[in-house]
């Protein structure tokens, strides 16, 4: 490292606790930087970068990561406003983002995929499977989860060869079915040139692992990295980090193990936990003083998560003022839990002159914001909920991003598929079945199908108004092709909006008698908006970094957090955010904690580090409300005050209703506060001699009945868990705990 200082750092270390000044100015060798809740590590890592710059490392050799473009943009125009220009250069990104990038440069020399491949976002995924799963005759009901096991052993490293032993617990029968069907999928990825979300890192990995030459070659380029929310990386993207690290060893990971709340969809908290180990001598600083929440909030969020065995103490403390007490709010029923949190929401806007988007609705279960909504309507309150139907998800939208993908990669089949005839072009599914079989019996796609005449007259049952069709399909297509080589993607699009007739479609209403058009051709516009303004930003970006924009957007970074709208989301929607108010609702034993966790100590302690992640994004004023009695399925059910509440001390917390009496707060283990879940804590304390009494031999394909959820047939079964595919949709497909699961077997 040359050790001539090239910028002047008094604004850089300006206003940094000594902490955080620690941090910024550790340059070489691996650092853990271990940062509480609210402690100000996006500021850190900022100045961090501009450090590394002023000390002299070249921009392009230092490597950001985060985990959502939005926080990805913050940090880098952060750092231009204290290093200039040079701060562009810096390689910031998520995780998905970066290993996109480098794979249109590097995925060729696998031989299996082209560099204008698509990216398949969960909604394709999902259409893929379900191909996969009809062409092998399996039944539905394989279907319902499979996608989410894929999508599991892409983030544990795990090809198509290995992962029967992945999932030995399962029967004979079932494991072949899932490597089948994963087979299949990864051969229709490949058909199709595409990768879905998890093959981005999956597929990097695999590279850096093969082919050393191109990993030394990043290895080289990126000499310091930083990874942001360190304690969420699941197995792909640790290993890919540790590859990327392993010459230099200049790695600065931030995180808080106390804010791991990504177990269920396979973040590793251990990946923190065990960073001195994986990098002996790292040094290790703590972030403990908190800039957001109040004294209040912060020391009743203390309370809780030290409930927690596992985890690395810290002391989170605050100079900010001491605040109201929390509000715990007990209502008869969620109704009337609805209807008192609208009315505090208007008082607070109308009495104490906080504006609507200060304020945000947290919920543990999506299900729960329906009460909400019904009553915000009512009451005239604007909100917005984060997490509902997509912008990108719309059909509208999808549509002519199945076009653009088409364009970019002919041998898009799933996308071309969706469009061929959208809109209707007297191109009917049957014919449309024989090109794509035709096609895949030559090794073909069915664009090189349809764009061949010779090859067209070989499909058999194909008429000549099809055929005619198709082919003005196949040249409009080409023609698309051809202007996206110089249009700007914007102005792409409003092409294929009108060339392609979907404009008019939506004028005349002619979509399935659909008569919303004018609200989705508004949705279209904002979508031409967003284009141009990727343009303006990206002005020489070829039309496959658009579709990789799109396809990597979050619903965070959709977020306007200066529009007047109540903020409603689940706990885990809203981590990386901070509110002037919150409210978290719902706040009842087996909805937080869910009733999927109690059966299991880990689960338990990450839903307690969910609940310490909901309490430390307010700022100024907490509330917490559950309710007495709340509608499940259709029956009135008896609540219990979630255990989190309980362990607020009563310093900290006002409360309006009933509140059991806080658990011992000097327990070292939270096992003390463990309850069973109420279903059945009558049975248990009453007929004790049940523990005594022989296991039931449950089978695959057994029906059994759940206490709460009724219904549902054996999928799986081992010696600690069993799979129930349950007949009410609203439960799906659930894993329990055999021992302790209120089900008996009919």
């Amino acid at each position: 490292m040359d050790e001539q200082n090239f910028f002047d750092t008094t604004e850089i270390f300006k206003d940094l606790n000594p902490e955080q000044q620690e941090a910024v100015n550790c340059i070489d060798g691996a650092l853990l930087i271990m940062a509480g809740a609210g402690s100000g590590k996006t500021r850190v890592l900022t100045c961090r970068i501009a450090n590394l710059i002023a000390q002299g490392i070249l921009p392009w050799n230092i490597l950001a990561i985060t985990f959502t473009n939005k926080a990805a943009n913050e940090m880098k125009h952060r750092a231009e406003n204290l290093i200039g220009e040079p701060a562009r250069n810096v390689w910031l990104s998520t995780f998905h983002a970066f290993c996109a990038k480098i794979l249109r440069r590097e995925i060729e020399i696998t031989g299996k995929f082209d560099r204008n491949f698509a990216i398949f976002n969960a909604g394709d995924t999902k259409s893929l499977v379900k191909q996969c799963v009809a062409e092998l005759n399996l039944g539905e009901s394989v279907f319902q989860n499979v996608h989410l096991k894929i999508s599991d052993f892409k983030n544990n490293l795990i090809d198509v060869e290995h992962c029967r032993e992945a999932i030995s617990y399962e029967n004979p029968a079932r494991q072949r079915n899932i490597q089948e069907i994963y087979k299949l999928y990864q051969k229709k990825l490949q058909e199709n040139n595409a990768l879905d979300f998890d093959d981005l890192i999956f597929m990097m990995v695999k590279i850096f692992k093969d082919y050393p030459d191109v990993l030394a070659k990043y290895q080289e380029r990126f000499q310091y990295i930083s990874i942001d929310e360190y304690q969420d990386t699941n197995v792909a993207q640790y290993v890919l980090t540790k590859l990327l690290a392993a010459k230099y060893k200049n790695l600065c990971v931030v995180g808080d193990a106390d804010q791991s709340i990504y177990g269920w969809r396979g973040a590793d908290m251990r990946n923190i936990l065990n960073f001195e180990r994986d990098y002996p001598g790292a040094r290790v600083i703590k972030l403990e003083q908190n800039y957001r929440s109040t004294k209040t909030i912060l020391n009743a969020a203390n309370a809780v998560i030290q409930n927690n065995i596992d985890r690395k103490p810290k002391n989170l403390w605050t100079q900010n003022e001491r605040g109201g007490k929390i509000i715990f709010l007990s209502c008869d029923d969620d109704r009337l839990e609805a209807a008192n949190v609208a009315r505090e929401i208007r008082r607070l806007v109308e009495q104490e002159n906080f504006l609507y988007n200060d304020i945000a609705l947290l919920y543990r279960t999506n299900a729960q914001s329906r009460l909400f909504e019904e009553r915000f309507m009512q009451e005239g309150i604007p909100y917005i909920i984060i997490g509902g139907l997509k912008f990108y998800d719309r059909k509208e939208i999808k549509d002519i991003v199945a076009y653009l993908h088409v364009i970019a990669n002919p041998r898009d089949d799933l996308h071309l598929r969706r469009i061929i005839n959208v809109p209707a072009r007297g191109l009917g599914l049957t014919n449309v079945a024989r090109l794509a079989d035709f096609a895949a019996s030559q090794g073909l796609s069915i664009f090189e199908v349809v764009a061949d005449g010779k090859l067209l007259a070989q499909v058999d049952g194909l008429n000549q108004r099809f055929c005619a069709g198709v082919k003005k399909f196949a040249a409009m297509m080409m023609s698309f092709s051809e202007s996206a080589r110089s249009y700007t993607v914007d102005k792409l699009i409003e092409l294929v909006l009108n060339e392609s007739g979907y404009i008019e479609m939506l004028r005349q209403g002619t979509e399935d008698g659909k008569r919303d058009g004018q609200s989705r051709e508004e949705n279209l516009g904002e979508f031409i908006g967003s284009a141009k303004e990727f343009v303006e930003i990206n002005p020489n970006a070829p039309l496959e970094e658009f579709l990789n924009h799109v396809a990597l957007i979050t619903d965070i970074d959709t977020i306007d957090e200066k529009e007047a709208r109540v903020k409603l989301m689940t706990v885990h929607a809203a981590k990386g955010l901070e509110f002037p108010v919150v409210f978290v609702v719902g706040m009842e034993e087996e909805l937080f904690p869910h009733i999927n966790a109690l059966y299991d100590e880990d689960d338990l302690e990450e839903e307690r580090r969910a609940c310490y992640v909901a309490l430390t994004r307010a700022k100024k004023k907490l509330y917490l409300t559950a309710a007495t009695r709340r509608m499940f399925f259709g029956q009135m059910k008896s609540q219990e005050v979630s255990r989190f509440v309980e362990e607020i001390p009563d310093a900290f917390i006002d409360c309006l209703g009933k509140r059991v009496k806080p658990v011992n707060q000097k327990s070292s283990s939270p096992k003390s506060a463990y309850r069973p879940p109420t279903a059945y804590r009558a049975a248990q304390m009453t007929a004790p001699a049940k523990k005594a009494s022989p296991p039931v031999n449950y089978q695959v394909g057994d029906i059994v009945n759940h206490k709460l959820w009724g219904a549902g047939t054996v999928m799986a079964v081992n010696n600690k868990t069993i799979t129930i595919s349950f007949a009410n949709p609203e439960r799906g497909v659930k894993v329990l705990s055999l021992k302790a699961a209120p089900i008996n077997k009919l």
